[in-house]
């Protein structure tokens, strides 16, 4: 009756021990999650900040000296060449209608239009960004009454190693940090090549003009950029997670039957830190199949290659980035 017992024992525990390690195999058994190569638009990027700022900025001083009689224009007025920002006394006009003033109003007003106040004048077509006197206001011909700027620009600083990448002409996509949800597009139209150093890190100023300047911009808001360097159209696609790469830095995917996918290279091309392009290797429309856990087999689609490679594939990381632009 004891060896009975015995013998129970030990088959339950194998029995039990063997249900355990089939759980075990299929708890660690590789996922494979499908996703079908789409086609679609793609774009490579160069993502960068900066801040907007007058294409001109000129600040306008009184020709004379004396006391502000009169402010006409206003911050974030437009204005035109030659037009009246302000009216000015002399120090000469001051004296003699202050003299005026003690003899009465007749005489005042004699002197007064005699005498006539000297008005100061916008020197171009632009926006008044700055005002810097009162009325009543003494000054002297240093004191900076009026700045304007004739349109406002964005300038992002992109790094040296991006630089080389950058062309007059290209297209660009603004965000700004007060307003971002809103979207504005512009165009490269000068690349400044006196570089600057900020932390040892060399950054380059290239200058976009906004296809349209709004009335949120102003001058040194925070910006996002994206400069489009290339796009394509119709590119086969896939996402980054649906790519490994092999110790030797192969690209690749797994192809095949779901249960038991191959490992198989492709040849890619344009990155946007999302999607990437498939150049060849898999068609528009096929499934390839996503590693849901580190364990997956290296088999690779070769014949003169071992079915297993050494160690597991790395996650193809792809370069920082945000999904590609809209189209422009």
């Amino acid at each position: 009756m004891k060896k009975i017992i015995i013998f129970v024992s030990i088959v339950a525990a194998a029995g039990a021990a063997h249900f355990f390690l089939g759980q075990k195999r299929k708890a660690t058994a590789p996922q494979y999650l499908p996703i079908t190569a789409t086609r679609g638009e793609i774009s490579d990027v160069v993502d960068t900040t900066g801040h907007i700022e007058p294409l001109n900025r000129v600040v306008v001083k009184p020709a004379v000296a004396g006391r502000v009689d009169q402010i006409i224009a206003e911050e974030g007025d437009r204005v035109k060449s030659g037009q009246v920002l302000a009216y000015l006394s002399s120090t000469d006009r001051v004296a003699i209608l202050d003299a005026a003033r003690a003899k009465g109003d007749e005489v005042l007003a004699k002197w007064e239009n005699t005498y006539k106040p000297t008005p100061v004048l916008s020197p171009l077509d632009g926006t008044v960004i700055k005002r810097g006197v009162v009325k009543g206001e003494t000054l002297d011909t240093a004191t900076e009454m009026f700045a304007i700027a004739d349109d406002l620009i964005v300038v992002a600083q992109v790094d040296e190693a991006d630089i080389g990448r950058i062309k007059n002409g290209q297209r660009a996509i603004i965000t700004l940090d007060a307003y971002p949800k809103d979207e504005f597009k512009g165009t490269v139209f000068q690349i400044l090549r006196e570089g600057v150093s900020v932390s040892n890190v060399i950054t380059y100023s290239v200058k976009i003009r906004p296809d349209r300047v709004p009335a949120s911009f102003a001058s040194e808001m925070s910006a996002n950029i994206k400069v489009i360097v290339t796009r394509k159209q119709k590119a086969v696609l896939l996402p980054v997670t649906a790519l490994s790469d092999t110790e030797d830095g192969t690209r690749c995917v797994y192809k095949g039957d779901p249960r038991n996918p191959v490992l198989t290279p492709v040849k890619t091309g344009l990155d946007d830190g999302t999607n990437v392009e498939i150049l060849s290797g898999a068609e528009e429309g096929e499934t390839v199949f996503s590693p849901g856990n580190s364990d997956m087999p290296q088999q690779a689609a070769s014949e003169s290659s071992s079915p297993f490679m050494p160690s597991g594939p790395k996650r193809a990381g792809g370069k920082t980035g945000n999904p590609g632009p809209p189209p422009m």
